[in-house]
């Protein structure tokens, strides 16, 4: 029954990389760029949350649904500040570019928000369930997080197969300039991008912090990280191996946490990555890409 227990918790927390794992292949996907400041928009919707629930007394859901809108004005105001002008630049220029944002956010919340830990408040007022005569005990946090990682995923599916919008990103991917001929808006479609990624971050940021309860500049960070490699994982750029990469990654990390170290936990995650992507560079769900020479 423990291995059921560390399974759930790894699907749970796996859940919450995979929504992060979505902003980094949605955007890799449409604009070919790293954006590597995903982890602090992450960080900067956990604290609107915190600030909105213990300090403007709203109610959980309003301060949620706040954390994704300022995330998403946030998103669209760094690609169009800090990525628009290096479109067409060298990816080393955007990839500095990336790390530069990140830092930025960070000191900003450093100097706005301060070092000192915050206790997170309960923003996920759901009663845990319990199996198997009660030797099974999920709690709520568990259950919200694997519903909206899949109720997430198949609205993203959707939206790409079944909205204009969702074409229009399908073309901006494969051509960016054989779309702008076919009179797509390449600027706002890859505006939209950026936008739906920073909500998707608003929403991890308030599941992560429920399910650890603390929040620091920091936050973001190695959570961030550990979502990049769930998107390579996968298969960055596509949104299945986003999903799936970040499941067996957050098992990969609970069941090495609970059967081997959990010093060596994330050391482990990260080999796991290497050994995957010697045998297919590519990622899970990735398909290699030629270049014409």
């Amino acid at each position: 029954m423990s291995f059921l227990s560390y399974l759930i918790s790894g699907i749970s927390l796996g859940s919450i990389y995979a929504i992060m794992a979505l902003g980094y292949t949605m955007v890799y996907g449409i604009a070919k760029m790293l954006n590597f400041a995903h982890g602090d928009v992450i960080m900067i919707g956990s604290f609107v949350v915190y600030y909105a629930v213990t300090g403007a007394s709203l109610p959980a859901p309003v301060a949620v649904l706040l954390s994704v809108v300022l995330c998403t004005i946030l998103g669209i105001a760094i690609e169009k500040v800090a990525y628009k002008p290096l479109r067409r630049a060298a990816s080393l220029a955007v990839l500095i570019t990336a790390i530069g944002v990140s830092y930025l956010l960070q000191n900003l919340a450093l100097l706005f928000f301060g070092a000192d830990p915050k206790i997170f408040p309960n923003v996920i007022d759901l009663p845990p369930l319990t199996l198997f005569g009660g030797q099974l005990t999920i709690a709520g946090t568990t259950l919200v997080s694997i519903g909206a990682n899949i109720l997430i995923m198949v609205l993203l599916m959707l939206f790409i197969k079944k909205t204009k919008q969702g074409q229009a990103m399908l073309a901006v991917s494969e051509d960016k300039d054989a779309a702008m001929l076919c009179g797509i808006n390449v600027n706002g479609t890859i505006s939209l991008t950026f936008a739906i990624g920073s909500g998707l971050a608003a929403i991890a940021g308030v599941l992560l912090c429920s399910q650890y309860n603390q929040l620091t500049p920091y936050t973001g960070s190695l959570p961030g990280i550990k979502a990049f490699t769930a998107a390579v994982f996968g298969g960055i750029g596509s949104i299945p191996g986003a999903f799936f990469g970040g499941l067996l990654l957050g098992v990969i990390e609970i069941l090495s946490s609970a059967y081997i170290s959990s010093q060596l936990a994330n050391a482990i995650v990260f080999a796991v990555l290497i050994i995957v992507l010697l045998v297919k560079p590519s990622g899970l769900f990735g398909k290699p890409q030629r270049e014409k020479v």
